[in-house]
């Protein structure tokens, strides 16, 4: 084939390549607000295509810091061997995030005057210098005694417990201990109030993937 005729097929190649690579890139671009971004996310039905958010607490990636610094409509573009991906900052926002530590006593187990007289005492040990962490390592009856009973943050934006939203709704001073009941639940706490509620940067962001052709 002559030399010529080769690099102009070469060069319409890449030419196609790039119409195709860019033709996203400008969709993504036109969308000027959230409600358009949804519309699109439908036109594009793909479970790999999706809203992401993004916590700055929660998220400490090379691509998530990227992101973060990007003003809204700001985007960002992975490949690996098979697919591309697009990334668009959609949303900015502050969310208040609640966080204290706990221990769990369960009412099924143990009945309340029982309960009661024990948290009476996990109160006492802690005024008296025990530490909760180790204190909840001890006694609590629930998975995050490994955590010491720490939380960990949630917002009112999450798929709340009981337990959560009866925090969120709360008003001891930071570092008080106190119980709290939910006897629906069969469910008894000491808690202790670790953090004040605390303002966490979130962004909302359209991921979308496309297989390389």
């Amino acid at each position: 084939m002559p030399k010529f005729l080769l690099n102009c097929l070469l060069l319409a190649f890449a030419t196609t390549v790039m119409a195709q690579k860019s033709a996203t890139e400008k969709e993504l671009k036109s969308l000027e607000n959230i409600e358009q971004a949804e519309t699109y996310l439908e036109k594009k039905a793909s479970k790999k295509n999706k809203f992401i958010v993004f916590n700055e607490e929660k998220h400490k990636t090379t691509l998530a810091k990227k992101l973060f610094k990007m003003p809204v409509g700001g985007t960002e573009k992975t490949e690996n061997e098979f697919e591309k991906t697009f990334y668009k900052v959609v949303e900015k926002i502050k969310t208040p995030y609640y966080r204290v530590a706990y221990i769990y006593l369960n009412g099924k187990q143990i009945d309340l005057k029982e309960v009661n007289s024990y948290r009476d005492d996990l109160i006492t040990k802690y005024n008296n210098s025990s530490p909760f962490n180790f204190l909840a390592k001890r006694h609590s009856m629930d998975k995050n005694a490994t955590r010491g009973g720490d939380s960990g943050w949630f917002s009112k934006n999450d798929k709340n417990s009981t337990f959560e939203t009866l925090i969120i709704e709360d008003n001891h001073d930071l570092d008080a201990i106190f119980p709290l009941d939910i006897p629906s639940e069969s469910s008894y706490y000491v808690v202790l109030k670790t953090h004040e509620p605390k303002e966490i940067s979130e962004i909302k962001v359209l991921k979308i993937v496309e297989a390389k052709r």
